[in-house]
């Protein structure tokens, strides 16, 4: 299996093994598009989003392995219900800064990016919440 799904895999792992604000059931996919009559419901999908080597030495190279994890969900537009989904996001992302994942040891998560922090065209279109952190790993080989 590619090195880019096994890291995809322990993340959606280590999502479903942990306790956030608000529960969540994480899944790996290609392509997190759903239904809009499907979103009531929380979506968090890992999608692999990309990877980059560079040589270490002689001997080793440095690989990069990005994933998003997508976090969409069809809501009233308050701020509570917002605040809350926030939340989740900046947990999700504070739970993989600067940590090794244990279902992959060797990757390290060393940059998390979530910009832009939501998608207003997906609030003001479609009523959803759209929030995608991208989390690379970095591995030694």
């Amino acid at each position: 299996m590619p090195v880019l799904i096994e890291i995809a895999d322990a993340v959606v792992a280590e999502l479903n093994a942990a306790t956030f604000s608000v529960p969540l059931a994480a899944v790996r996919g290609y392509r997190p598009v759903f239904e809009l009559g499907e979103m009531t419901a929380l979506h968090v999908s890992v999608v692999p989003h990309g990877q980059s080597s560079k040589a270490l030495d002689r001997n080793r190279d440095s690989f990069d392995y990005s994933v998003d994890v997508a976090v969409q969900q069809k809501v009233e537009p308050t701020n509570a219900t917002l605040d809350a989904l926030m939340m989740l996001v900046e947990e999700i992302a504070d739970h993989f800064r600067r940590k090794a994942l244990p279902g992959f040891p060797a990757a390290k998560c060393v940059e998390v990016k979530n910009d832009p922090v939501y998608s207003l065209d997906h609030l003001e279109e479609f009523r959803q919440f759209t929030s995608v952190l991208t989390l690379t790993f970095r591995v030694w080989r």
